[in-house]
């Protein structure tokens, strides 16, 4: 049945639209995955960068960056006409935030916790990188019975080292 709609209707061509998503870090070529709704009901898929056909009209575009630590995402509306291509467009500024452990003078294994608004964001490893959006975070560094705590702000492009010394 749907087969002969479309075929009755011209073709699949003359009843869709595409999106193309668009997507940077901090002004740089970045990857991302794009969710695509109309009327609260998801319609689309996919990875920024290729395109997505979907039904022609008003969609609400949920784009998310991907390697973030914090998994954030930026929304925007965008209308879709039949047989055209509308671009979906969005930046996101980030750091780079890392965090050394050391005991006793040297390297040490502990437990990083990352909070932002009293909420966990994620936990990260001593001398693992994390790429976060710009913000104010709470960061809790714990060895064996111990605990420390550090205020961080991440501006765009900005790289943090934490030296956690117990």
């Amino acid at each position: 049945m749907a087969i002969t709609w479309l075929c009755g209707a011209g073709g699949a061509e003359a009843q869709t639209g595409e999106i193309r998503c668009t997507i940077t870090d901090n002004g740089a070529p970045a990857r991302g995955t794009i969710v695509v709704e109309q009327n609260g009901r998801r319609v689309g898929t996919g990875s920024c960068g290729a395109v997505l056909s979907v039904p022609p009209g008003k969609c609400k575009v949920t784009v998310w960056l991907d390697g973030t630590l914090d998994n954030p995402s930026k929304t925007v509306d965008i209308e879709v006409t039949a047989g055209k291509t509308s671009t979906a467009t969005v930046d996101f500024q980030t750091g780079v935030l890392e965090v050394r452990i050391e005991a006793k003078g040297q390297s040490g294994t502990g437990i990083v916790t990352v909070n932002r608004a009293g909420k966990r964001i994620g936990t990260v490893g001593s001398g693992v990188s994390a790429r976060l959006s710009v913000g104010s975070y709470e960061v809790i560094v714990k060895l064996g019975g111990q605990e420390q705590r550090y205020s961080v702000d991440l501006r765009p492009g900005q790289r943090r080292l934490v030296r956690a010394q117990f």
